[in-house]
């Protein structure tokens, strides 16, 4: 039995099967998104997802399914399913007897004495995607027939039937080639047999994305259905179908698929899903690594690349090249750090975890050095976001655009600050460069003598989330798990213990640290309901598995060896969402209250980096 597989009784179930979605990707942006029946739920879904350069380098759905059908003795059994208003038409799934994703996602089917098997396989490093169907047994003739369903849009929009669209083909070897507007690339269409193309042009309206309906967004489309292939398939015999921006040669499918196929990791364990996971974040578009920050719309971000590279790279075969891509990717325009307050003091975390990896103190200071100094520069004497006040603490003009203006001393962007300078100055001292130091040296002793006074609240034990004008904002958050979490902090270890206590009783859950404290007037428990109801439990109470990456780490601060089974327990229940929401990966979050249910991006980068990086740090203590 395979690591991830789901049996008949579970495959025909909808409501478990359609809260339950498969990705694959082809590590230069492009994706396959869909769920375990083939049902797509959102408009984000499809078959054949690719960035095109030419519309902004954006995300398009241009192959959104393929319907399946077998057909013996004229009776044709249509395996595909599709949602209109008030019915699934057609009504493949209750043919599925089994699912497994292992290297690849296969799906096999039982109609009387057929047996059919379906393999995705998605090329890593090239814009293709090809399907084998097997007929494992047959009694009879039997005729297979492919439809394919276009789109030819981007991801955050819905198409309908038009008369723009081109409905015309090209011929190629064993396929056709369609571009439905002229600023797309062409997708081919191609299969391994020889086989019959019946062009029968229509569109299918009113398909349904039901997730879309939940988030109060529109959902339904038309799609473009430019004809069907047909060829009979005999037992044992596999016909590969073939997607591509290529032109491709038939006769070599069989033989790209199983190289590929050969050269795949198995998702046999916990730690193999994330590991795979991990890989499907770092993503190389001409030749440079990026991190894409979430399946299926987020994109990328620099302040999350900061905070997952390290975790993404930590188990990767070669990870201290693949980290150094990273950062190169991340560091190449400094102005654009600046977006947000902390992004640029989250390098300097990332920096960290770097050496922590090369142990290279004069090569990183080298490499490095003129950035950071500027970073500090410019922050000491002030941007358009934050300024340094004379107590050596950041003041910043931050608006979440949620509802919930934080600005002042942020107690994360000043414990950043903290550790950006302590750091800088600890490379600078070991490159003896004097005239750095001489500025700096002075600050850290400043930044702590000033922080806890600022932040301490006496009520509740532990540190306010930010302090203004106007008031100390005493909120259980966990924004300040990062003063007690970074590798320089300003704290001491009875008032990390305090901060660990109070997050630990009104903010952890099984699913990492929910965003503000239960016990709280504005705490939403469920991210349900209308787009603002859902953006205000995103900081108002939903649990992000990110951060526990950082309390596990304010954890082991304090305990160290002693802390492992404790961190064992805790990331150990991540398992169970192997097999929920995003098959093999972890949510972006999840419910404040339980069960926790996930929302947002079956797939996050910074969820799988955090639980990674633990994973990393329990197996160095666990080394004799």
């Amino acid at each position: 039995m395979a690591y991830l597989q789901f049996k008949k009784h579970e495959l025909g179930n909808l409501e478990y099967a359609l809260n339950r979605e498969i990705l694959a990707v082809n590590r230069a942006g492009g994706y396959l998104n869909t769920t375990l029946t083939g049902c797509n739920t959102r408009r984000y879904h499809g078959l054949m997802v690719l960035p095109v350069e030419e519309l902004g380098g954006e995300n398009h759905v241009l192959l959104s399914s393929l319907d399946e059908t077998l057909i013996q003795h004229d009776q044709a059994f249509n395996l595909g399913i599709h949602r209109y208003p008030g019915i699934y038409e057609p009504r493949g799934h209750k043919y599925i007897v089994d699912f497994q994703m292992n290297e690849i996602a296969v799906i096999t089917y039982r109609i009387g004495g057929m047996v059919f098997k379906k393999e995705l396989l998605f090329l890593h490093n090239k814009e293709q995607l090809l399907i084998r169907y097997t007929l494992v047994e047959a009694g009879s003739p039997t005729i297979l027939r492919l439809k394919p369903f276009l789109a030819f849009r981007n991801i955050h929009d819905l198409t309908y039937e038009n008369m723009a669209a081109d409905t015309f083909h090209t011929v190629v070897e064993k396929g056709v080639g369609y571009r439905l507007y002229g600023e797309f690339p062409r997708v081919y269409m191609q299969l391994n047999v020889q086989h019959e193309f019946v062009k029968y042009p229509q569109w299918y309206k009113n398909i349904e994305y039901l997730k879309e309906k939940e988030r109060g967004y529109g959902y339904r489309e038309d799609l473009f259905v430019p004809g069907y292939f047909e060829c009979p398939i005999k037992k044992g015999q596999a016909v590969i179908f073939s997607a591509s921006l290529a032109v491709a040669s038939p006769g070599r499918l069989q033989s790209i698929f199983n190289k590929e196929l050969e050269g795949r990791s198995e998702r046999d364990t916990y730690k193999e899903c994330l590991k795979i996971a991990a890989s499907q974040f770092l993503v190389n578009r001409n030749n440079v690594i990026q991190v894409k920050e979430g399946y299926p719309w987020l994109d990328v971000s620099l302040r999350n690349t900061a905070i997952a590279l390290p975790g993404l790279t930590c188990f990767a075969k070669d990870r201290e090249a693949l980290f150094a891509r990273g950062l190169a990717a991340l560091t190449e325009n400094e102005k654009k750090l600046y977006y947000t307050p902390d992004t640029p003091l989250w390098l300097f975390w990332t920096l960290q975890q770097y050496l922590e990896l090369t142990g290279d103190k004069a090569g990183l200071w080298t490499s490095y050095g003129r950035l950071m100094k500027s970073i500090l520069g410019n922050y000491k004497k002030g941007t358009d976001k934050v300024q340094m006040h004379p107590n050596g603490l950041l003041w910043t003009g931050e608006d979440d655009k949620l509802g919930a203006t934080r600005y002042g001393y942020l107690v994360e962007v000043c414990a950043l600050w903290y550790n950006a300078v302590c750091f800088a100055l600890e490379l600078a001292r070991d490159s003896n460069e004097r005239g750095f130091v001489a500025e700096y040296e002075n600050l850290p002793d400043l930044i702590k003598e000033n922080f806890l006074p600022t932040f301490w609240c006496e009520a509740r034990s532990h540190l306010a989330d930010f302090v203004n004008h106007e008031e100390q904002n005493i909120f259980t958050r966990p924004n300040q798990i990062f003063a007690c979490s970074l590798p320089f902090t300003p704290l001491a270890d009875e008032t990390i213990n305090s901060v660990l206590a109070a997050c630990s009783r009104e903010l952890l859950t099984s699913r990492g640290l929910r965003t503000l404290s239960p016990k709280n007037h504005l705490y939403e428990g469920r991210c349900e309901g209308s787009s603002e109801k859902r953006s205000k439990a995103y900081l108002n109470g939903s649990v992000w598995p990110w951060l526990l990456g950082h309390f596990l780490d304010a954890q082991f601060r304090l305990h160290g060896r002693s802390f492992v089974a404790s961190a064992k327990d805790i990331i150990g229940v991540f398992e169970e969402e192997m097999t929920e929401h995003g098959i093999g990966s972890i949510a972006e979050l999840y419910d404040g209250d339980p069960p926790h249910k996930p929302h947002g991006c079956i797939a996050s980068a910074r969820s799988v980096a955090g639980i990674l990086r633990a994973m990393k740090r329990i197996e160095k203590f666990d080394e004799p």
